[in-house]
């Protein structure tokens, strides 16, 4: 049965909609703007959307480009598994589906960087399909309507509200359903001073009606946030040239280059741990001199001090001529100017900034 809301929600949706450049859009573009959306806002969205679309107007042409060209495009929008992700569905929807992205929700499944919600997402809104997209908006308004007394990080209280959200479908015009609970979430019921008075389905709101709005979702409280020193080379050959790496594709911003390093173990000096981590990644000596920067990064679960420091090229350890890819994808000598060219995470762009500085307090 229905949810006794759509029609209000609908009339709503089609007065107050944004004006979002995905809207209306071919299915590629709304893969695009649903993968770009996990876990980042929408005016954040809009201009790497825009670039995006720009720079790979299909799904061919962004199958073909190269992963470096790819994440650098996507540089300062994080969480850059989403982009690599990105670039493997496009080829498996080039080689499999003959360029064309698939329309049921389980074929969506298979693609890398597609979840449950995603997949409903745009199977709803790109093809008409009968799916429920349940995100973190749609959850907060499902928890107040039903004022939810249950943790909404229990497995058994996702499985209720996804149950509930396939049980709520309308019989049409699934996808713009859909979106105005995204946009209903973002706008009006939103996590703190929620709206009430300017939510068209208020009078269906049991959270509302006893005042307790404000108290819905229930959720745990999440852990204490791990802490982690990580140090950074800032290595110089004779020529003044910079040494960076490139991070394995298969871990924390995979692909991505750096100014090579790594954590801090217990108990270690971080000139000892810069050493030791050049060693093993790269298989070179350097003289560690003075503190360069120092830069803190926060990351989903867990947070950074980032310790960069002035290095001078030693050379590669016996019987090696030159810098190993140990511990990396790759490694490469650049000037300053060149650092440009490559994608870098926020807290070793935060350097390159300052690298910037500093030189332009020099001219």
């Amino acid at each position: 049965m229905a949810a006794p809301f759509v029609n209000e929600l609908l009339s709503w949706y089609r007065e107050q909609r944004a004006d979002l450049p995905w809207r209306d859009a071919d299915p590629y573009q709304v893969w695009l703007s649903e993968i770009m959306l996990q876990q980042t806002r929408v005016e954040t969205v809009i201009p790497y959307f825009t670039r995006f679309v720009q720079a790979y107007p299909t799904v061919e042409a962004l199958a073909a480009a190269p992963l470096d060209d790819v994440l650098k495009l996507w540089e300062g929008l994080g969480y850059y598994s989403r982009a690599q992700n990105l670039q493997r569905a496009a080829r498996i929807i080039v080689s499999e589906y003959g360029g064309a992205l698939p329309a049921a929700p389980e074929d969506l499944l298979k693609l890398p960087g597609v979840g449950r919600y995603t997949a409903g997402a745009i199977a709803s809104i790109a093809f008409g399909r009968a799916a429920p997209a349940l995100d973190g908006n749609v959850i907060r308004v499902f928890a107040r309507l039903l004022d939810l007394e249950e943790d909404i990080a229990a497995s058994s209280t996702r499985n209720r509200l996804w149950a509930q959200a396939e049980a709520w479908l309308p019989a049409s015009d699934v996808g713009d359903y859909n979106q105005a609970l995204m946009e209903l979430g973002q706008q009006v019921c939103r996590p703190q001073n929620p709206l009430c008075p300017a939510c068209p389905i208020s009078a269906h709101c049991r959270a509302f009606a006893a005042g307790r709005q404000a108290l819905r979702p229930l959720r745990t409280k999440p852990a204490p946030t791990p802490h982690y020193d990580v140090t950074a080379g800032l290595i110089r050959d004779a020529r003044g040239s910079l040494l960076i790496a490139q991070r394995p594709l298969d871990g924390l911003l995979g692909g991505l280059w750096e100014f090579p390093g790594g954590k801090v173990e217990q108990c270690e000096r971080l000139v000892d741990c810069l050493k030791r981590e050049l060693r093993e990644e790269l298989a070179i000596d350097v003289k560690v001199g003075a503190l360069f920067a120092v830069v803190d990064h926060a990351f989903t679960h867990f947070k950074i001090t980032l310790h960069a420091f002035d290095c001078r090229y030693l050379g590669a350890l016996p019987p090696h001529r030159e810098p190993q890819a140990l511990g990396v994808k790759d490694w490469a000598w650049v000037t300053e100017a060149q650092l440009a060219d490559y994608s870098f995470g926020k807290a070793d762009r935060l350097v390159i900034e300052e690298l910037a500085r500093r030189r332009e307090m020099l001219l």
